[in-house]
């Protein structure tokens, strides 16, 4: 790895709020469920509340953490190239991450523009992190993409039954990569009663600088176990 590498990778793990986030994976690693978040996409009209997707209607999916992008802070997530939030992200890429984490009581909101990533891009660069994602995918995850469309009937069970996969083949065609480019980060932990603001400030020559602000926690925030 050349040392421009290596210094960008020590920069992301040294972000203030990357390192709590790597903290709590950690610290619940145990349970599946810790790498689902829930991915929240405001709708393209400007006229409708921030928090509901196409038509008035939220738009909240759970998605599954696929990792950070190589020698960043950007976030990965894998998705069907033709379901509907392809579209809605193309005419509006602002979106948010609501994760918690249940053993350690820590709350990630974290908020920022989605790339899309589908095999239609023009630089090498990104179709090489498409390729990397699908093959860090398993087989049975990446057989989803030969079903039929997100959201259509299936006119057929066996359609999807007799699909089949060369696990040493490339990306199909409805394979598509989102990376989040996180702006705003708000941390919250439930135990300490700790919120932390954190936002970004991008320089001229492209490096972030993170700025931390210890805020007020949400007193509407009541977990009784």
């Amino acid at each position: 790895m050349a040392g421009g590498g290596v210094a960008a990778a020590a920069s992301a793990i040294s972000i203030p709020w990357r390192s709590l986030l790597q903290r709590a994976l950690d610290g619940n690693a145990h349970l599946k469920h810790s790498t689902f978040f829930q991915l929240v996409r405001p709708d393209p009209d400007p006229d409708a509340p921030a928090t509901v997707g196409g038509g008035g209607r939220p738009a909240n999916r759970t998605v599954v953490f696929r990792g950070f992008q190589e020698h960043s802070d950007k976030i990965q997530i894998n998705t069907d190239a033709r379901s509907s939030k392809i579209g809605e992200i193309r005419n509006c890429p602002f979106g948010e991450i609501c994760w918690y984490f249940t053993d350690t009581w820590e709350q990630f909101r974290i908020g920022g523009l989605i790339e899309v990533i589908d095999g239609s891009s023009p630089d090498p660069v990104k179709l090489q992190l498409r390729e990397s994602a699908w093959f860090g995918s398993s087989v049975k995850s990446r057989l989803q993409y030969l079903g039929p469309c997100p959201g259509l009937p299936i006119p057929d069970d066996d359609l999807v039954k007799d699909a089949h996969l060369d696990p040493s083949a490339g990306p199909v065609d409805a394979f598509c990569l989102l990376v989040l480019d996180p702006e705003k980060v708000d941390y919250l932990n439930l135990k300490s009663n700790q919120r932390l603001m954190f936002t970004r400030n991008q320089k001229g020559d492209e490096s972030n600088n993170w700025m931390a602000e210890k805020i007020s926690p949400n007193v509407n925030v009541v977990l009784a176990f």
